[in-house]
């Protein structure tokens, strides 16, 4: 367990936001701290994807490319 100072202002929103839901500051500081946790964790396992697909020299398709070699009509989706 640790602790965290926040800016004035997020810790008023926080405070709102607690009030308004019944729901505990602790609660909102867990749920963003995950999503943003998981969206980092994502960003960076396809940084990785991306920089071994470029050293791989394989080549790259545009999304119109593939839409016509899987025979996929873009226009009408």
């Amino acid at each position: 367990m640790f602790g965290v100072r926040l800016p004035e202002n997020l810790q008023n929103r926080l405070d709102t936001l607690a009030h308004k839901t019944h729901r505990s500051k602790s609660f909102y500081v867990r749920e963003a701290l995950s999503k943003y946790l998981e969206d980092l964790e994502d960003y960076y396992i396809a940084d990785i994807a991306c920089k071994e697909h470029i050293d791989s020299g394989e080549k790259t398709k545009t999304l119109e490319e593939l839409a016509k070699e899987l025979e996929i009509d873009l226009e009408n989706k």
